[in-house]
């Protein structure tokens, strides 16, 4: 019978990253430590060379199947042990009788994760420039498109497209920094037997650990019991579930500004697209949706990463069956969210006119923090002037009306303001501040770090 998948992370959400974590490719890096470990038995003189050269000759999967370390498993329900048996089988002579000496099951399992943990961690540094590149190139078109901000979801005042993209670039930036930190300290393999004395290395298991480290290019665990410590791999998780929240705040955005009622920046919609299957109008932002979607499962997967730092004694296995889960589907959701956000990016649609409209659409109360400095300017006090402007601003929506016909029935506005200062102080784009210079610094930053 043909396997049928259940869980989507195989058919719909699967991307390149996700053969990293593939059952061939696990057996591919157990194999790749087996045959080290042969070698630097034999470097020192533990083990026959010629056994340590059939070890690596054997170790791969032209030799070992991964259907027949599967029927091993089976047998004797240790998988990690089927695959020793499984290589054994391969090798002539006694080599086989040399496989795995004095190793424990996660001096092997620990040390290939790490290596599989580095890489997928490349993976997603590589999207995660190419995100940052595709801001970048967004914020140079808008770095001057100015826009009504908004704070508690109500117009607060007008700032730029520029700042709003320079805001989510800034962020990326600095998962890309955490990115780095959280790589070397999840480069480290162990070569330490069953509790982490190396008592089944005889007087050099120092020197073992070490030389398996060089050659894997992983830096060796100076003290640890049965397996690396998790909390090592719980920062793993949880920086992708931080990468996953800011993908998820920048799709929110995405659905929130494609609303009919704002309509200022629009994910992609192909021509052929449909919306809904019985609304024939709509044009949903449903990749947004997506990405929120995934990140909740991304966030989720912290909680056993986390408990799995809490294990008894020199170890317990209550780690093992969650981490065949959450690495797996944290890199690969991840990798997709990347991989979705970055296009709705490079062709996102941006309603110019519909921007400028929102920008006025409070007829000049957005601009009441302007005219309130600038009376202050004048002489009066910031209390009283905030005063003379909330209660214009509740007059002019109540009565749907500009800000600047209630103002001029102000005495004390008529007084210090000529009817052309007052058109200029209620013009949003003459009140951005330092938006401009803002997203030029950044811009120059970025450029300058990543060599973009």
């Amino acid at each position: 019978m043909s396997h049928k998948f259940v869980n989507p992370i195989e058919t719909r959400y699967r991307t390149p990253i996700t053969e990293l974590f593939t059952e061939e490719q696990k057996l591919e890096n157990w194999l790749k430590v087996e045959a080290l470990l042969a070698k630097v038995h034999a470097q020192l003189g533990n083990i026959p060379q010629d056994a340590a050269t059939e070890i690596q000759k054997k170790a791969n999967l032209d030799y070992v199947k991964l259907e027949r370390v599967k029927e091993i498993d089976n047998e004797i329900h240790h998988d990690l042990m089927a695959m020793v048996k499984a290589l054994a089988e391969q090798c002539k002579g006694d080599a086989g009788k040399y496989i795995h000496l004095g190793a424990t099951s996660y001096d092997i399992e620990d040390t290939t994760l790490a290596l599989q943990l580095r890489e997928a961690l490349l993976v997603i540094k590589s999207s995660l420039k190419k995100l940052l590149k595709t801001l970048l190139h967004i914020i140079e078109e808008t770095k001057s498109l100015v826009c009504i901000g908004r704070t508690h979801g109500q117009h607060a005042i007008p700032t730029t497209y520029g700042m709003r993209f320079g805001v989510w670039a800034y962020e990326i930036d600095r998962h890309l920094d955490r990115l780095d930190q959280v790589l070397e300290r999840i480069s480290y393999g162990k070569m330490s037997g069953a509790v982490g004395t190396m008592a089944s290395f005889s007087n050099n298991g120092i020197q073992i650990q070490e030389n398996l480290m060089k050659e894997l290019d992983l830096n060796p665990a100076l003290i640890s019991n049965q397996i690396i410590q998790r909390d090592r791999h719980a920062e793993v998780i949880f920086l992708t579930v931080m990468i996953g929240q800011t993908l998820a705040k920048i799709a929110r955005q995405f659905r929130i500004l494609q609303r009919n009622e704002i309509g200022e920046m629009f994910e992609p919609f192909k021509q052929s697209q449909v919306g809904s299957s019985t609304m024939p109008h709509k044009r949903n932002p449903h990749k947004s949706e997506r990405i929120c979607s995934l990140a909740r499962i991304v966030k989720s997967n912290i909680i056993p990463a986390l408990d799995n730092i809490i294990l008894e004694d020199e170890r317990d296995l209550t780690n093992s069956a969650n981490e065949r889960v959450i690495f797996a589907e944290n890199f690969t959701f991840l990798d997709y969210m990347l991989e979705q956000l970055t296009n709705n990016l490079e062709n996102v649609v941006i309603d110019k006119l519909q921007i400028e409209k929102n920008l006025n659409l409070t007829k000049g109360a957005c601009l009441a923090e302007k005219i309130m400095v600038n009376l202050v300017n004048k002489g009066f006090g910031r209390q009283e002037s905030h005063e003379i402007l909330r209660k214009a601003a509740i007059k002019a929506k109540n009565e749907d009306i500009s800000i600047k016909d209630i103002l001029t029935q102000n005495k004390l506005i008529k007084d210090n303001f000529t009817n052309e200062e007052l058109d200029d102080l209620l013009n949003p784009h003459n009140y951005i501040g330092e938006a401009v210079n803002l997203t030029k610094n950044l811009i120059k930053y970025i450029n300058k770090k990543y060599n973009f």
